[in-house]
């Protein structure tokens, strides 16, 4: 009986030492993304050949991105997210620099992507998609001849026009309609673009950050203030919408990925990196997310109907006209404590 026994806690340990090993083989990557901005076969793609668990998490604006980083409480591998919040976490000390030798897909990221203010010697970036600010339309009840920012404030489309729950983007529509930077931190002219921002506020039908494509596409709003990628998916379900960077300028932004601080593992989150870089990947993740791409390789394969897409493949006439968001620094409370006035009115 004592040699059954003793045979069984032999067995026992076997199995638990086993067990043991297993689980510490299978490493976790820790991802920290926009919602809706991944093709999340990619991530099933990346675990099964790497032997590994992806821990996938998501936010809506890059505010809410910086508060989990900053909390720390998650230790995130790696993150995507917008450069201008970038730039202020590498201020801070929140962002590693990468070992570029573990990413040699970054040939495939265009010249054009490199060396912006936000990341200026690319130590600590690499781009992921780009595009713009504009409006998606209803053509057949929206007349865009004005080709402006006026647009969101025409009070014949009132309770009909969506905006982002997002005080930059949102402030950015009203600063340019006024001729402004939309990096200002003057206060004045801040105060005007919140001014502007109240008074379109009674024709708002909503503020928010993911859905305003699914509610143009049913026809239940007129006009929404969206990122170009969103344009594209939804000018793909219904004829009827269009998209219109206006006359007065907009943004042009990158999103990038980097590796906060709190990484367990750099080295996994490179060639996770490395991996979304891939001309293939690359492919997937446009198919998905609709957003213009920074691989030059991939582009050699996008459909023609996307590229004469405007909201894909962005006149050189309007970029030009486009700034790129910077981190305001001290000055973020300018429009942090004026977007929360907003909302309270």
């Amino acid at each position: 009986m004592k040699k059954v026994f003793l045979i069984a806690a032999v067995l026992v340990l076997i199995l638990a030492a086993a067990t043991g090993c297993s689980s510490e083989q299978k490493e976790t990557l820790s991802v920290l993304n926009y919602d809706i901005y991944i093709d999340k076969d990619l991530l099933k793609e990346f675990q099964e050949a790497n032997n590994v668990t992806i821990k996938y998490d998501t936010y809506a604006t890059p505010e809410e991105m910086y508060i989990k980083a900053k909390a720390g409480a998650s230790n995130y591998d790696l993150i995507i997210s917008s450069e201008y919040m970038i730039e202020r976490m590498i201020s801070e000390g929140m962002v590693n620099k990468i070992n570029f030798d573990n990413i040699p897909n970054y040939k495939y990221i265009g010249e054009d992507f490199k060396n912006h203010p936000y990341d200026p010697t690319n130590e600590y970036a690499v781009p992921y998609f780009w595009g713009t600010l504009g409006i998606l339309y209803n053509k057949t009840t929206v007349d865009a001849s004005s080709d402006s920012w006026e647009m969101l404030w025409d009070e014949s489309h009132s309770k009909r026009i969506i905006m982002m729950d997002s005080q930059r983007d949102s402030f950015g529509a009203a600063l340019k309609l006024l001729g402004y930077s939309m990096n200002t931190v003057n206060e004045k002219e801040l105060d005007e673009a919140k001014a502007l921002l109240l008074k379109q506020k009674p024709l708002v039908m909503a503020y928010i950050t993911d859905g305003a494509p699914d509610i143009m596409i049913n026809e239940e709003a007129d006009m929404a203030l969206v990122w170009s990628g969103e344009a594209v998916a939804a000018m793909a379900e219904n004829e009827n919408l269009d998209f219109v960077i206006p006359k007065e300028g907009s943004n042009i932004w990158i999103d990038a990925m980097f590796i906060p601080s709190t990484t367990k593992n750099q080295p996994l989150a490179e060639n996770f990196i490395d991996f979304l870089c891939s001309k293939e990947a690359t492919l997937k993740n446009i198919d998905e997310v609709w957003y213009s791409t920074v691989n030059t390789e991939a582009l050699k394969e996008v459909d023609e109907e996307l590229l004469n897409n405007p909201a894909f493949n962005i006149p050189q006439e309007d970029i030009a006209k486009m700034e790129m968001f910077r981190d305001p620094k001290e000055f973020i409370d300018l429009y942090t404590n004026r977007w929360t006035e907003i909302a309270a009115e």
